[in-house]
């Protein structure tokens, strides 16, 4: 690890095998937790390249627990996270609303880092349980079309990671794999970034695929399309600059969308918008985030459309009923 500090060091970057190898060391324990700090420090001091992100990526998914749950032909909502934005949980609660849409989900996620409250840490005070039992997974989005793979499960390797990144309190590299490595390799994925820089390299790794994308990135920094401003949509077929007026829904204050305090606050704001007790401007980045979901499902879907149904899922309560029958499936 002392010659690759020092190559890194020396503003130098990694091939896509070189960074691959280092992650598997890591990973296997090669490495003490300062060492691994240091490492993770190079890349909150400078941007990633193409190369280091997939040979990051590879490694990941070559130590992961896979599920197939390609029967299912599932889609992934998952934002990067690292926005520093504090928001609510919204692409957790735009899981539930595109899969009460009749939309398979296979939501990946995990405690949060630098946020209070991650995908995980909302879901487990709301009483869920998680597991990476394929078969239970399977019967969950059999019976819910969703199901919730928490990725320190399927990604056991990385425990090594998981202190240090606690213990930094800030967005490092993981924030950036974390929608790039879910272990069931959905062909359909929404995804939110932190920066247009990162937007761009996600479309170039995306377009390398045969998967149905959207890349999200609000111009003024959200990780999601936050209704408080322009946001940047890339799609294999373009890109597009959509204001909240083309979506026919509001524009928001950035307090308006603010996430609670504590993990407690955070799972009464998730479970009071899907109850029917959220504001109108909760309610708003909800439908906007699923709406854009259900699109990058059905492309062939007009937008509107999509966020109509979105709409109806949620103010119905339709979402609500899948989050509950949820919540039970995963207790047992």
């Amino acid at each position: 690890m002392k010659d690759i500090l020092n190559h890194l060091y020396e503003h130098k970057t990694l091939n896509r095998e070189e960074a691959r190898e280092v992650l598997k060391n890591i990973a296997q324990g090669k490495y003490n937790p300062i060492q691994i700090a240091s490492f993770l420090t190079v890349y909150i001091m400078r941007s990633i390249t193409v190369d280091e992100l997939e040979g990051f990526r590879q490694a990941m998914l070559d130590l992961c627990i896979v599920v197939d749950l390609k029967d299912y032909n599932p889609i992934d909502l998952c934002g990067t996270g690292g926005d520093g934005k504090n928001t609510f949980n919204i692409s957790t609660l735009s899981a539930f609303v595109v899969a009460a849409s009749g939309i398979p989900v296979a939501k990946h996620g995990n405690h949060g880092v630098s946020s209070v409250s991650g995908s995980s840490t909302v879901l487990e005070q709301l009483g869920v349980k998680f597991n990476n039992d394929e078969a239970k997974l399977r019967a969950c989005i059999e019976k819910t079309k969703i199901c919730f793979l928490h990725a320190p499960l399927f990604h056991p390797a990385m425990k090594n990671v998981g202190p240090v990144r606690k213990d930094l309190g800030v967005k490092t590299f993981f924030n950036m794999l974390g929608p790039m490595v879910n272990p069931a390799f959905p062909k359909k994925q929404m995804v939110g970034v932190f920066s247009l820089e990162l937007a761009r390299l996600y479309t170039y790794l995306f377009q390398k695929t045969d998967a149905q994308f959207r890349i999200v990135h609000a111009l003024d920094g959200y990780d999601e399309i936050s209704l408080t401003g322009a946001v940047k949509v890339f799609s294999k077929q373009k890109e597009e600059v959509f204001q909240p007026e083309d979506l026919e829904l509001p524009t928001l204050n950035a307090d308006e969308i603010r996430g609670g305090e504590t993990i407690y606050d955070s799972a009464k704001i998730f479970y009071d918008i899907l109850d029917g007790k959220g504001t109108e401007a909760q309610n708003a980045v909800v439908i906007a985030n699923s709406g854009m979901a259900i699109q990058a499902a059905r492309p062939e879907e007009n937008l509107m459309s999509c966020l109509a149904l979105a709409k109806d899922t949620l103010l119905s309560g339709k979402a609500k009923v899948t989050f509950e029958k949820f919540v039970q499936i995963s207790k047992n």
